[in-house]
């Protein structure tokens, strides 16, 4: 799960085709339309449904059929972290202490229907998503700032005249205003979720409406088979009036679902296929044989992210609800195996703290540094002995089943922690359900005794709160499932968080981002493993390719194709 982060440069050339030409930082530069172009994710996805979605390649693709608030510029790089408005006509408005924010609507825009989309739309469209019953998956951010005075969804609006949730105004049709609890400066970064995209009650199906979403971007869906593929055409009601971020190239768009990683990787250097969603590059045996010639070389790109991989270590978890057992962990691990699972040097940076470097203020410490990053078994067991399992313990692993990565870093910990007599019982689930059924649901995790679970994150946007908060912030774990904090709960970790926000001082800002990272790792809550590189391939018949910053990976709302 993730989303805005940094993501970087080439790795090599491309060869240019259909009059195509590589400029500043973009890939076969073509405004050629037409075709189709074909998406393959390993998993299943979390939900297409705007409310409850919380993967990066989710909300990068997203924009291809709902319009946000606000989005992130589709352009390359730097440039493609930068915030700019997309249903509303400019960025906030807020109010001199930043607790209320008005957007303005631009004219014109209407629903996949014919039908104009109002303020309403959005309003609504914000209300559903604070039901984490129905919708388990998404970010909890609105929740957490809006001052909900106890409104909890419209599904339970007990109000007779339904006037809905009160930290929400809509004076007319293009008007929306937001109140919120506290000041939050980066209020904007919010409005780019996709749970500001509008959302019309006369359609909305709660749990179902993932089946159909009503479309607001260039493309509307065709065919939804859920957990097999979709597809998706043009939308006829889209104005490109009305839409200055978007140049939309292919006509047709398809998306398999639940396909073999090492086949998507296969199929996209055969011609096959021409994006792996995902966008985590090609997995351990496609890099070796692509790094290996020459001309499959000159087709890829190394995107250098905000993205953490690591394992976390549940504190709900006997007996790691012992800091000195979840220590233990932290010393015996080789974090060398991590890498070699993620492919090596060019997977990542073996990581000794939480955030990456290319995060504004991140500072690089070691608080349980080992010979080489393999491990010091004298130390773990040491540790385990102050936490009172001299002999060791017995707990489960789990990790994201279509993913091998995750796999073979869960295999690589089982062997090292197992040297100092911790056993880990490996334990694969879902993907599209990890986060709202297995890891990310205390009850379950506790039950089945998953004490460590492999999982990765990237900034919501490229700042230490858009990276830390959601991973560390025990408010927002939710008894329903659906989380991305699976154990973090420390009072002090929280009241740093809420400092940081008033916090007005760049620099004394980040300084607690810093200072939450290593009150994390002095607790041992989390293991890290490497900063995240992607080896990310591109067929030679895609146009327009570039690493956006915003999402580190492949922006899809530029791409098109030369194959008709």
């Amino acid at each position: 799960m993730a989303l805005a982060a940094c993501g970087g440069g080439s790795s090599g050339g491309s060869s240019s085709s259909g009059g195509g030409s590589d400029v500043g930082g973009v890939h076969n530069v073509s405004d050629v339309t037409g075709g189709t172009i074909r998406y393959a994710n390993s998993g299943d996805w979390d939900s297409l449904d705007p409310a409850d979605t919380y993967y990066s390649y989710s909300w990068n693709f997203a924009r291809l059929y709902s319009r946000a608030l606000v989005m992130f510029k589709s352009a390359p790089g730097k440039d493609g972290a930068t915030l700019v408005p997309d249903l509303a006509e400019s960025l906030g408005k807020p109010s001199d202490d930043a607790k209320t924010w008005t957007y303005t609507l631009r004219q014109g825009v209407k629903f996949e229907d014919g039908t104009p989309v109002t303020s309403k739309d959005v309003k609504y469209a914000v209300e559903r998503s604070l039901d984490k019953t129905t919708f388990p998956n998404g970010p909890t951010y609105f929740n957490d700032f809006l001052d909900l005075q106890g409104y909890t969804s419209p599904y339970a609006d007990s109000d007779p005249n339904k006037l809905g949730l009160k930290a929400i105004d809509t004076p007319d049709d293009r008007t929306i205003v937001f109140h919120l609890k506290q000041p939050f400066s980066g209020f904007d970064y919010f409005a780019q979720m996709p749970s500001t995209a509008p959302v019309p009650v006369a359609k909305d199906t709660g749990s179902k409406y993932k089946e159909h979403v009503v479309s607001t971007g260039p493309y509307m869906f065709d065919t939804n088979d859920l957990g097999k593929s979709f597809t998706m055409k043009r939308n006829p009601n889209w104005d490109q009036a009305t839409d200055p971020n978007r140049k939309p190239l292919p006509d047709r768009i398809e998306v398999a679902l639940n396909v073999n990683s090492d086949d998507i990787d296969n199929r996209l250097q055969s011609g096959d296929l021409d994006v792996a969603i995902e966008g985590t590059g090609v997995g351990p045996a496609a890099q070796g044989k692509v790094l290996a010639d020459q001309t499959l070389k000159a087709n890829t790109d190394s995107a250098i992210s905000a993205r953490l991989w690591y394992t976390s270590i549940n504190s709900d978890v006997a007996p790691l609800d012992n800091i000195h057992c979840r220590k233990a962990v932290e010393y015996a691990a080789d974090k060398t195996g991590y890498q070699r699972a993620y492919g090596g040097a060019t997977g990542g940076e073996i990581a000794t703290n939480l955030l990456p470097p290319v995060i504004p203020g991140a500072e690089k410490f070691d608080t349980y540094p080992t010979p080489g990053n393999a491990g010091d078994a004298a130390k773990a067991k040491d540790e385990l002995a102050q936490c009172g399992q001299p002999n060791g313990f017995t707990t489960g692993i789990s990790y994201r089943a279509e993913r091998p990565k995750e796999k073979a870093t869960a295999e690589a910990l089982q062997q090292s922690l197992a040297k100092v007599g911790i056993n880990l019982e490996v334990k694969p689930y879902p993907l599209g359900d990890y986060a709202k059924l297995y890891a990310g649901k205390p009850d379950f995790a506790k039950a089945n005794s998953l004490g460590l679970n492999v999982f990765g994150w990237a900034a919501d946007w490229p700042d230490g709160y858009g990276f830390l908060a959601q991973m560390v912030d025990s408010r927002a774990i939710r008894a329903s499932g659906g989380n991305t904090n699976f154990g973090v709960k420390d009072p002090e970790v929280d009241a740093m968080l809420d400092k940081a926000l008033v916090t007005t001082d760049t620099t004394a800002r980040e300084k607690i981002w810093v200072d939450i990272d290593k009150k994390v790792m002095d607790d041992a809550y989390i293991l890290p493993g490497i900063w995240s590189k992607g080896l990310l391939y591109r067929p030679p018949n895609l146009t327009n390719v570039f690493i956006t910053d915003g999402y580190q990976m492949f922006d899809y709302l530029a791409l098109g194709t030369t194959r008709k």
